[in-house]
């Protein structure tokens, strides 16, 4: 059994700060930043992919209840909806899980873009690709 359904299961104490029939949101144990909140469906679906629409569903719903919640009670105006599904995207609890990271003008968290001139031939390739 995964660490997050030893949660769920209250095989393992968690700082659950919101829980409803589908999700269980809980504090990271890391605090990437304060209030850093991880928002597990109770169902043991691996990633992203295995989701159904109704998980899927109840997942935002519940990043938006944690995410008014940490505006409310630490005051957080910016926030962070991260996933990583598969271990090549940075997955190391084969859980699907969400991450709300709120985040201060003093946090040391980086995520950038690589800034590059649009390529407009490339796009509408990928883009036929995947209407086709």
């Amino acid at each position: 059994m995964c660490v997050f359904c030893k949660i769920i299961n209250n095989e393992i104490p968690s700082y659950t700060i919101y829980e409803n029939d589908y999700v269980k949101c809980f504090l990271d144990i890391s605090q990437a930043t304060k209030g850093h909140t991880l928002i597990v469906p109770k169902k043991h679906v691996e990633n992203v992919f295995a989701l159904d629409s109704i998980e899927a569903s109840e997942v935002m719903k519940a990043a938006v209840v944690v995410a008014n919640l940490l505006k409310t009670k630490l005051k957080v105006e910016n926030i962070n909806l991260l996933n990583n599904s598969g271990s090549l995207a940075g997955q190391t609890v084969m859980h699907f899980h969400l991450h709300v990271l709120p985040r201060y003008g003093c946090d040391e968290i980086d995520f950038h873009q690589v800034e590059h001139e649009p390529n407009f031939v490339e796009l509408d390739k990928l883009y036929k690709s995947l209407i086709n």
